[in-house]
């Protein structure tokens, strides 16, 4: 089966961009402010304090309130995310976190793939390429990234240009669920029935209760997406649709790079299998869906 190209270059950028949520070094640097440490492992990699992921991630949009971090985010329940960010702006800052943010995936990376991974300089070339021209409009995660700017230095201007793009198809694809009429608990649930691992798993990450989880089950049972715990045909065509959905909302991206995807496609991805290869970042939804079903989350 063909990958679409928005969906591969989005596989490729994954483990180099969002290694930032489990890098030890961000972990330290949260901590050294008061958040918590590191809550456990999935496998050999370090999963984020909660108030510190929030605040982290949301940081790029400035010291804003949790509602606009739940709103950007999507797919948390507000509930959660909230007194997570209220209590984490006791401790510290937007810039404050967001430079420790910064520094901290920084440090993995040079820990991982060296100062000057095999086609840094290409990467940055192709990755300013890909994202110059992107809109602002309705992406504020990927909109607060670009108003941070470059933090300066090859490997580093690389991280944030693939997390400017990371983050610009997250905002693209919130934007397709929601315009598709999925609300956060339905997409959740539906998602792990397009990626294959177990019900009620991954989407717990998300914090989500049990009565949550059956009111959106119910729901999605009866626009007739869902059937005894699985995709019913119009459920995987919806499911697909939104899919398809954010690969359109991608296509300047891979228009901007033309003949040359294939090349950020080859440096990227190997940096990203190095990341995954040192516990850098989990092997997929699954180390996450089995940290919450050993009650480590």
């Amino acid at each position: 089966m063909n990958v679409p190209p928005s969906r591969a270059l989005a596989l490729a950028i994954e483990p180099f961009a969002g290694q930032v949520y489990f890098s030890p070094e961000c972990h330290q640097g949260y901590a050294a402010l008061g958040f918590g440490p590191s809550p456990g492992k999935a496998g050999e990699v370090e999963m984020p304090d909660g108030p510190a992921y929030f605040c982290s991630r949301g940081s790029v949009m400035g010291q804003v309130p949790g509602a606009v971090i739940a709103a950007a985010f999507g797919v948390f329940d507000p509930a959660a995310v909230i007194p997570a960010v209220n209590y984490g702006w006791t401790l510290t800052d937007a810039q404050t976190i967001c430079a420790a943010r910064t520094d901290g995936a920084v440090q993995q990376l040079r820990r991982i793939l060296g100062a000057a991974p095999e086609g840094l300089d290409r990467a940055v070339e192709l990755l300013h390429r890909a994202t110059e021209r992107l809109s602002l409009a309705g992406n504020p995660l990927f909109s607060g990234l670009v108003a941070q700017g470059l933090p300066g230095g090859p490997l580093a201007d690389a991280w944030r240009l693939a997390d400017q793009l990371r983050e610009y198809r997250g905002d693209v694809h919130v934007n397709a669920w929601t315009t598709a009429g999925f609300d956060a608990v339905e997409i959740g649930l539906i998602t792990e029935l397009y990626w294959g691992v177990p019900p009620r798993s991954y989407v717990r990450t998300r914090a989500w209760s049990d009565g949550d989880l059956d009111a959106a089950e119910q729901r999605l049972q009866s626009r007739g997406l869902v059937r005894d715990g699985a995709f019913t045909d119009s459920g995987r065509t919806a499911r697909e649709a939104v899919e398809v959905t954010t690969d359109d909302g991608c296509a300047p991206i891979i228009a901007a790079l033309g003949d040359d995807l294939d090349e950020l496609l080859r440096i990227v991805g190997g940096w990203s299998a190095q990341i995954q290869a040192a516990g850098g970042y989990p092997a997929g939804p699954q180390d996450l869906a089995a940290l919450v079903n050993t009650g480590r989350e």
